[in-house]
């Protein structure tokens, strides 16, 4: 092995092969005890050379009396680290990498005071002194981190108390070394009260700053945060451990770390089955990583299927009484051969001694309890798990067809519903952005719209009629906004007879809110534009219900409503350019005098302008013959 350095004119080369061989241990995916080896066996050899001194012979004997405590405190720490079965190594690999720095260069030092040529001597004797008033502070740097080390790791931290003294490898930051004591703590601690406290502790560091959060994530703390909120020995604990990990899920960057330690499974399963305040904490958690990772921890989560508890949780005393379809032929005998199934396991569960018959017993009694201790929390911790499971469900479905689907195929649109019926406040609204966010999907994917919002479905009647009523009566302009938004996004899914979700969107196009007028226009334009199979039947529709004065007084109310005003008027144009109601407000004079405007510029509208002008002019056009040719 490299140990067996040479001595005399190769020392130098030999200590420097000992580094490169410590250094690249440590950090290279070996276990505690083979990192802490090495530096002990360099501590060996330093100790050895110190004897074999020539000059400086007091110096020496001082470096080796400080290696022999340093090597002490090394195997003490091997015995520690290889006496729990799961030991936070960050800071061992940390301080035992510093160490064999140090050690390093205490061997190069000692290995020049042995005898050789007078060249070398003179150079020692003019450097030495120097040198060993360099390395003396070193080595009890690494002799004051094992200290801190061993008081970490000993038995009586473990069982209570968490240590928080600064070591010298964090002289310069200490709150590296407070997130080590923490994270041994939650990791390694006996003490339940110590890791709650710790847990708590690591949450307040992270809500702290960025710096604090990027610290706890890069010093190995998620892991035992996952472990603590799946094992944990009490409620707060895991309480403690969801609030910390939700402070850390604040960016891209971190909730990526967070879904690499394969915390989606663990925080899907806590979620389904736990104390409804830590269920409130954990569908926290689900919110923040899916807003600041969309994409990725929304596939993570759908692939756990997250959804299913999440509305689960939410129709919790919720009434769904969607009427139940008459029952066919084939569901009927379905129905049997799955009865049939459940029969012939519970009879093979039960066949080994009654083992299975008692599961069976033991798992119905769970359940009873657990509904017991639902009902019996206060109406304040209800609500806030509803809260909490509604965001989660609005930050899954956002931009994700999968996630929309699978609440779909649940009860959860009705459910939605109900709550958007009965609620306020936050709830009402985040109910509220998950129907809108599950309308926008839908409107990207023609399956899903098929598949849940046809108007004969009770869910989806339900739904609409919601988005209806908050359409015309919203308690905010916000609410309006998605509300109206949410019917746009499903314009195709309804049939040319169902013109009675267009007169309240067309009354909103006069609402004293600019943003909630531009959203009807935009709805409304969805209606009657060409990808629309109804676009005609609709665009008539909407000047019928008198939309087109109220859409020239959009055109004038300001730049925001100008843009979306404008596109309806062309489509209403080009579908409808015989309509009397065009020709009494000037609609031709109207657009010929935007056209000379920079709007006319705009990507939007540069095509559709010129058109919806020509349709107009070749009605007039062909009014006038006919006038011409029959005068009244």
């Amino acid at each position: 092995m490299m140990m067996n350095g040479r001595h005399g004119g190769g020392t130098i080369v030999a200590a420097s092969a000992v580094v490169g061989g410590v250094v690249a241990a440590v950090g290279g995916g070996k276990n505690i005890e083979e990192e802490l080896s090495l530096p002990i066996l360099l501590a060996e050899r330093v100790r050895k050379a110190a004897t074999e001194a020539e000059s400086f012979k007091t110096e020496c004997a001082e470096v080796g009396k400080q290696v022999d405590q340093l090597a002490t405190m090394l195997r003490s720490a091997v015995r520690r680290a290889t006496a729990s079965p799961s030991v936070y190594d960050r800071p061992v690999r940390r301080i035992v990498a510093e160490a064999a720095k140090t050690l390093e260069r205490a061997l190069a030092l000692v290995r020049r005071c042995k005898r050789a040529g007078v060249l070398r001597r003179v150079v020692t004797i003019t450097t030495g002194s120097t040198d060993f008033r360099k390395i003396v502070p070193l080595l009890d740097a690494s002799i004051g981190d094992l200290r801190w080390l061993l008081s970490v790791y000993s038995d009586d931290a473990a069982g209570g108390g968490i240590v928080l003294s600064l070591p010298p490898i964090a002289s310069t930051d200490p709150i590296l070394s407070w997130v080590w004591s923490y994270i041994v703590t939650v990791q390694m601690a006996s003490s339940t009260s110590d890791r709650v406290e710790a847990a708590h502790t690591l949450a307040n560091l992270a809500l702290d700053n960025n710096r604090n959060k990027k610290i706890i994530i890069e010093e190995g703390g998620v892991p035992p945060l996952l472990s603590l909120l799946r094992d944990g020995p009490s409620v707060d604990a895991q309480v403690a451990a969801a609030a910390a990990l939700s402070n850390l899920a604040t960016d891209p960057d971190h909730v990526a770390l967070i879904i690499k330690e394969l915390a989606v499974p663990i925080i899907v399963h806590v979620l389904s089955d736990s104390p409804m305040r830590l269920q409130t904490r954990v569908a926290s958690l689900v919110s923040r990583m899916a807003y600041h990772l969309p994409v990725i921890a929304q596939e993570e989560f759908a692939r756990e299927n997250a959804v299913r508890p999440l509305v689960s949780l939410l129709s919790f005393e919720v009434p769904l009484d969607e009427p139940r379809p008459s029952a066919s032929i084939h569901s009927l005998v379905q129905g049997m051969a799955n009865l049939q199934y459940l029969n012939s396991a519970v009879i093979a569960t039960s066949g080994s001694g009654g083992s299975g018959s008692s599961r069976g017993k033991n798992s119905r009694d769970y359940y009873n309890h657990n509904r017991k201790e639902r009902e019996s929390e206060s109406s304040e911790v209800k609500q806030a798990l509803k809260i909490a499971c509604a965001e989660a469900l609005w930050k899954l479905s956002s931009g994700s067809v999968s996630n929309s689907r699978k609440i779909t195929e649940t009860k959860g649109l009705l459910c939605l519903s109900k709550l958007i019926e009965r609620e306020r406040g936050e709830l009402q609204h985040n109910c509220l952005m998950t129907v809108m966010e599950i309308a926008v999907a839908a409107e990207s994917d023609a399956d899903l719209r098929r598949s849940a919002f046809k108007t004969k479905y009770p869910a989806a009647k339900s739904v609409v009629d919601q988005l209806l009523k908050v359409a015309q009566q919203g308690s905010s302009p916000a609410l309006e906004i998605a509300a109206i938004k949410a019917i746009g996004s499903l314009a195709r899914a309804f049939s040319a007879s169902e013109t009675r979700v267009l007169q309240p969107l067309v009354l909103q196009l006069g609402h004293w809110n600019p943003d909630v007028a531009a959203e009807a226009a935009t709805a409304l334009r969805k209606f009657s534009c060409p990808e629309n199979y109804n676009s005609v039947h609709n665009s008539k529709a909407i000047i019928e219900f008198a939309g087109v004065p109220q859409l020239m007084r959009l055109l004038r109310t300001g730049e925001k409503t100008q843009l979306p005003g404008l596109i309806l008027l062309c489509y209403l144009a080009l579908h409808a350019a015989g309509s009397d109601a065009l020709e009494r407000v000037k609609a031709l004079g109207a657009l010929e005098s935007v056209s000379r405007t920079a709007i006319a510029q705009h990507p939007s509208i540069k095509d559709l302008l010129p058109k919806a002008i020509y349709h107009l002019e070749l009605y007039r056009v062909g009014s006038h013959i006919h006038r011409d040719q029959y005068p009244m």
